[in-house]
């Protein structure tokens, strides 16, 4: 009886860091995750600015900050927001003029670390422009 108590214990010992691994894993690529869903909303609520008559690239990343911020991203304002309002997009057989706006958001992961820094995720949305 007694050797099975050590064997137990030996057992909870070997498996209680890969158990630990695995639960960490998991929250960490969840947080991740969850940043790419705010960071793709944050580029359509972009795109939809950007489309607008007489906009400018400092509305559209005036407004991607506020969403950043409003999905509570710790470095909102360290994000790279990219605005192309010349692009064109394909419909059909024909090609329409469109916005794209890119967001690039260094993200680091809080317990697991990388050796070369934060990752950065980029999200994306190209919307046709209104006319004039």
């Amino acid at each position: 009886m007694a050797g099975e108590r050590g064997q137990a214990l030996i057992e909870t010992a070997l498996m209680l860091p890969l158990i630990m691994l695995v639960s960490v894993s998991i929250f960490e690529f969840g947080r991740a995750f969850q940043t790419l869903q705010v960071l793709t909303n944050a580029a359509r609520e972009g795109a939809r600015i950007a489309i607008l008559p007489n906009t400018t690239p400092s509305d559209v990343q005036s407004r991607v900050t506020a969403y950043l911020q409003a999905g509570q991203l710790a470095n909102a304002t360290s994000a790279a927001v990219l605005v192309n309002q010349n692009a064109t997009t394909s419909i059909g057989a024909t090609t329409a003029a469109a916005s794209q706006v890119t967001v690039n958001y260094p993200f680091s992961f809080m317990v697991m670390t990388w050796g070369g820094g934060p990752l950065t995720i980029t999200a994306s949305a190209e919307m046709r422009n209104e006319a004039q």
